[in-house]
């Protein structure tokens, strides 16, 4: 018998897309998310300027709470271009048509 040992299947994968993380990329995945730094202006429209400040939400999320975040904004947003076809009442007097 020969005295050398041959190291198996998992010894002589060449390292790869599937190969384990490297430190920094250990510590990249540890660390805390990071915000995006995008400035939101105000509109002036107190619904939208809410749904854009919601948005900052995100910064302290990791990628997988984005979706809910987005999907409410948008939804907010939706409704409120909504509210703006909605029949609007017309102030002033009201019309006194008796002679």
């Amino acid at each position: 018998m020969d005295d050398t040992t041959t190291a198996g299947p998992a010894a002589q994968r060449p390292a790869g897309p599937g190969a384990p993380a490297t430190e920094a990329a250990a510590a990249d995945a540890a660390a805390p998310p990071a915000p995006l730094g995008v400035d939101r202006a105000p509109t002036g429209h107190p619904r939208v300027d809410a749904a854009l400040e919601r948005l900052g939400d995100v910064d302290h999320l990791p990628a997988e709470g984005h979706l809910e975040v987005y999907e409410d904004v948008h939804r907010g947003l939706r409704d409120t271009l909504t509210a703006l076809d909605a029949p609007q009442p017309h102030p002033g007097p009201p019309n006194d048509l008796r002679s």
